[in-house]
C-alpha cells in the first residue's frame, strides 16, 4: 500500500508519516514547506512548486530541516496547485490529507490565507483525486467546528448557550449560561452528534473542508473518514508562532525564559491529546473495513480526559523547572469555554483509545524538540 500525506512534513504530519512506515506502508509526502511552520527550510517557491530540478540531495537536506523520516518520498509543492497534486497521487491507493493553515490567526486580515490553502486546497485535492480515480481519504479535520461544547442545565437538561458576549468576558464573567434559565451550565463530553457552530475564521474553513468531502464522496462514490482532533501536542510543534496551538505558545514562553500567559482565568476546559495517539488514529481510519462509500464518517479523536489550560500550563511549568504561568484575565473574540471529547466512536469503529497519558505526556514534551 502506498499513501499519500498532505503536510507531512508539518507537525502533526510528520508524525502520520512515521506511523504508517513502521506498519510497513510505502509513503510520498507533499509539503508546501511553508515558512510559518518551517522557518529554517527554504524550498522552491509555492504554489505550483517544481522540484523536478532539485537535486536528490537537495531534497534529503529539506527533509531533514522538517524533522521528515528518510524513508518517505518527499515531493515540495503546494497542494493548491493541480499539476503539482496530480503528480503526488501518481501511483498511490488513498490520502491522509494534513496540510493546512491552522490555529486563531493573526486578525481578519489572514481570512483569505485560511481559505485559500484549507478550503481551495482541499478542492484541488478532491478534484484530482476524483480524476485519478482514487476513493480513500483520511481528512484532518478539528473540534473547533463544535464552537463551544456540550452543556447541560439542571432544570433544562441539554442546552446550547449562546456565545459568550464581551461585556461579560470583560468583567471576568468567562462560564456560558442557560439560554432559558440563565443559570450555570456544567460541561459535558461533545459527541460527533453535536451541531456544527464554528466561531473563527479556522473553524469556518474546518466545516468547510469536511463539507467538500462529503460531496466528493457522494459524486464520487469516496470514502471520507474525518479525524476531529482535539488539542494536539507533542514533539516538533513549531516555536514561536501566531498559528500554532496553546501547547506550543507556553513551551516558546518557557523557552525564551518568560512564563506562560494564560488567557480567561485559566479554567477552560480542553482534551489534550498527545500527537502519537493522534498519528496512530490515521493508520486505524486507513485500515478500518467497514468505512461505507459515498459519505463521510467523523469522529472525535482526543484523550477522553479534560483538563483545563491552566492545569496544563502548570503541569508544563514545574516539568520544566520554571515559575508559575501567569493568569492574565485576557480573552480573544471567538474564543470558546469548554470544549472536550467523547471519542468513544472512535473507539467502537476504529478500535481507537489513547494511550498517552496526560501527565506522562507533558512531561515528555516539557524536553521534547520544537521546530526552529
Amino acid at each position: 500500500m502506498r499513501v499519500l500525506v498532505t503536510g507531512g512534513a508539518g507537525f502533526i504530519g510528520s508524525h502520520v508519516v512515521d506511523v504508517l512506515l513502521a506498519a510497513g506502508i510505502q509513503v510520498r509526502v507533499l509539503d508546501a514547506l511553508l515558512p510559518d511552520v518551517h522557518r529554517r527550510a527554504r524550498g522552491p517557491e509555492a504554489p505550483g512548486s517544481d522540484t523536478s530540478g532539485t537535486s536528490d540531495a537537495d531534497l534529503a537536506s529539506l527533509a531533514g530541516l522538517a524533522g521528515l523520516d528518510p524513508r518517505a518520498q518527499l515531493q515540495v509543492g503546494d497542494v493548491r496547485d493541480a499539476e503539482t497534486v496530480r503528480a503526488a497521487l501518481d501511483g498511490v491507493d488513498a490520502v491522509c490529507h494534513q496540510a493546512a493553515m491552522v490555529g486563531m490567526g493573526v486578525d481578519l486580515a489572514d481570512l483569505p490565507a485560511y481559505v485559500a490553502h484549507n478550503d481551495l486546497g482541499t478542492a484541488v485535492l478532491l478534484a484530482e483525486m476524483a480524476r485519478a480515480g482514487l476513493h480513500r481519504l483520511v481528512l484532518a479535520s478539528s473540534m473547533v467546528v463544535y464552537g463551544e461544547g456540550a452543556y447541560r442545565c439542571p432544570a433544562h437538561g441539554p442546552v446550547r448557550p449562546r456565545p459568550r458576549q464581551e461585556p461579560d468576558l470583560a468583567a471576568g464573567r468567562f462560564d456560558p449560561r442557560c439560554p432559558t434559565c440563565g443559570q450555570p451550565v456544567e460541561p459535558r463530553p461533545v459527541t460527533e452528534d453535536a451541531p456544527m457552530d464554528p466561531r473563527s475564521v479556522y473553524a469556518a474553513t474546518k466545516l468547510a473542508q469536511e463539507n467538500l468531502a462529503a460531496a466528493w464522496a457522494a459524486a464520487s462514490g469516496g470514502t471520507v473518514i474525518a479525524l476531529r482532533y482535539h488539542n494536539v501536542y507533542g514533539p516538533r510543534m513549531p516555536r514561536d508562532t501566531p498559528y500554532a496551538g496553546v501547547a506550543s505558545l507556553f513551551r516558546s514562553a518557557l523557552e525564551r525564559g518568560g512564563r506562560p500567559a494564560v488567557f480567561e482565568d485559566g479554567g477552560q476546559l480542553r482534551d489534550f491529546v498527545h500527537v502519537t495517539d493522534v498519528a496512530r488514529a490515521n493508520l486505524l481510519a486507513l485500515r478500518w473495513p467497514e468505512a461505507p462509500a459515498r459519505r463521510l464518517s467523523a469522529f472525535n479523536i482526543g484523550s477522553g480526559r479534560p483538563h483545563s489550560v491552566g492545569e496544563m500550563a502548570r503541569a508544563l511549568c514545574t516539568a520544566f523547572g520554571a515559575q508559575p504561568p501567569r493568569i492574565t484575565g485576557e480573552f480573544r473574540a471567538g474564543d470558546v469555554r469548554h470544549v472536550f471529547a467523547s471519542s468513544a466512536r472512535a473507539g467502537q469503529a476504529l478500535g481507537y483509545t489513547a494511550t498517552v497519558g496526560f501527565g506522562p505526556g507533558i512531561a515528555e514534551f516539557a524536553h521534547a524538540p520544537l521546530r526552529a
